[in-house]
């Protein structure tokens, strides 16, 4: 520790002798003052300029794309840059020293190319992160300052069990990780546009190797990290033991989950796209998830469902062999109507209806003699389910009503109930009749 606070002290010595040797100078004062001016004067052309640009080409689909990311970031800088360089002409042509002016003029190039380097990165947080650190580096680069600040970072180490790590190796390993891990996933999602162009690969199946592919590269990213710092990694077999029984009780339903997820990938029992019913849940499967199901209901609504509920509930898979299904159309007519003519009838709402199949044809029933109604039952098959069973059903019944109202000899069934009234004289004679 005695060690740290000496390198720390000796660096501020160091650092406050170069502020006030080449910082706190009139030639240098005089400099920065001309980049402070450069700058108003480049914020002001910026204020103007933005909107008059926007105004030309704001409605071309290029400019669209490129404002957000690119143009309104680089205005300031950009044009910050081009008086930095204006200024520094005019006073090398009248022999001012321009030290400070390169300075500047080096900062804010590298900024400017690091901006542009860093906007392929997707994640704003990562790309906020490397830039800073980048630049920062080029900074002290810049400045003469890079060496001296590496070398106390190299020199100060600090004990992470029986390894010791120094400050520098630290950041380095961040940001090795981060850099993996981008480019893991940037690979993760190539190979998955890929896999979605190969015909031969099942929807389960692409799934399940771009999850796989994902997993296996951030982890080999998580493991070159912790070499480039340093540490030991057959120190973590046992530190992994640990960390498996704790996962074993505390992540019980999350394992359960992801696993269950695996399953469903390779058996293909559901796959994107299936419409399912699970657990009152009618809709299409959206994707498959490490831990749920996301499966989309006609409403719009957004279902979460729990991979290991998909495993150990009662599935109906509508899509599951063939998109072809059949639906049940219970009917009612009353006893005093013509029973043919109710059958033709159902018949031909069925054969009205869009969706309604021709081949298999549909189908009428006599299921049962109710208390008020013979009970009917139109079957008919329908090969589109993914856009909804129950719409289907509600426009047959549509017809169904109108048609009835149309012909007299069918009518639509009333509870009916019998009634005996029993007499009180009969009642009295009961009373009276002797017990035997």
């Amino acid at each position: 520790m005695e060690a740290i606070i000496a390198r720390s002290r000796d660096l501020a010595r160091q650092l406050m002798e170069w502020v006030q040797g080449d910082v706190l100078t009139y030639e240098s004062l005089a400099q920065l003052a001309t980049v402070f001016v450069m700058l108003l004067i480049s914020s002001g052309i910026v204020f103007w300029l933005k909107p008059a640009i926007k105004k030309l080409w704001g409605e071309t689909s290029t400019f669209q794309k490129l404002e957000g990311l690119y143009l309104n970031p680089l205005y300031l800088p950009v044009i910050w840059l081009i008086f930095l360089q204006i200024a520094q002409t005019i006073m090398e042509a009248q022999l001012t020293p321009t030290g400070v002016m390169r300075v500047a003029i080096s900062l804010l190039s590298a900024w400017i190319l690091i901006r542009l380097a860093t906007n392929l990165i997707k994640t704003r947080e990562i790309a906020r992160l490397v830039r800073i650190f980048v630049w920062i580096l080029v900074a002290l680069n810049i400045v003469g300052w890079l060496d001296p600040v590496m070398a106390m970072m190299d020199q100060t180490r600090f004990a992470l069990g029986e390894a010791e790590i120094s400050v520098l190796g630290f950041i380095v390993g961040i940001l090795t990780l981060l850099i993996l891990v981008w480019v893991g996933n940037l690979l993760a999602n190539l190979m998955e546009n890929w896999l979605r162009r190969v015909p031969t690969v099942t929807p389960s199946a692409r799934v399940l190797l771009g999850k796989v592919s994902r997993i296996l590269l951030v982890t080999l990213a998580f493991l070159i990290a912790l070499s480039s710092v340093g540490i030991d990694l057959t120190a973590l077999a046992v530190f992994g033991g640990a960390i498996g029984v704790g996962l074993g009780f505390g992540l019980q339903k999350v394992v359960s989950n992801f696993i269950s997820g695996v399953i469903l990938l390779l058996d293909r029992s559901i796959k994107p796209g299936d419409v399912i019913e699970v657990s009152g849940t009618y809709g299409r499967i959206d994707k498959l998830a490490a831990r749920y199901t996301s499966v989309i209901s006609r409403d719009g609504r957004e279902h979460l469902v729990p991979n290991e509920d998909m495993i150990t509930q009662p599935v109906i898979n509508w899509t599951y062999t063939n998109s072809e299904v059949r639906r049940h159309l219970p009917v009612g007519i009353s006893y005093g109507s013509n029973l043919d003519r109710a059958i033709e009838i159902l018949l031909e709402a069925a054969d009205e209806t869009p969706r309604v199949l021709k081949a298999p044809a549909p189908r009428v029933l006599i299921k049962g003699f109710g208390d008020s109604s013979i009970d009917l039952e139109l079957r008919a098959w329908i090969a589109d389910s993914e856009h909804g069973v129950t719409n289907v059903a509600s426009d047959v019944y549509y017809l169904i009503w109108k048609k009835f109202q149309e012909d007299d000899s069918v009518e639509m069934p009333f509870p009916q109930r019998d009634v005996h009234i029993v007499s009180d004289v009969r009642m009295k004679d009961m009373k009276d009749r002797p017990e035997s």
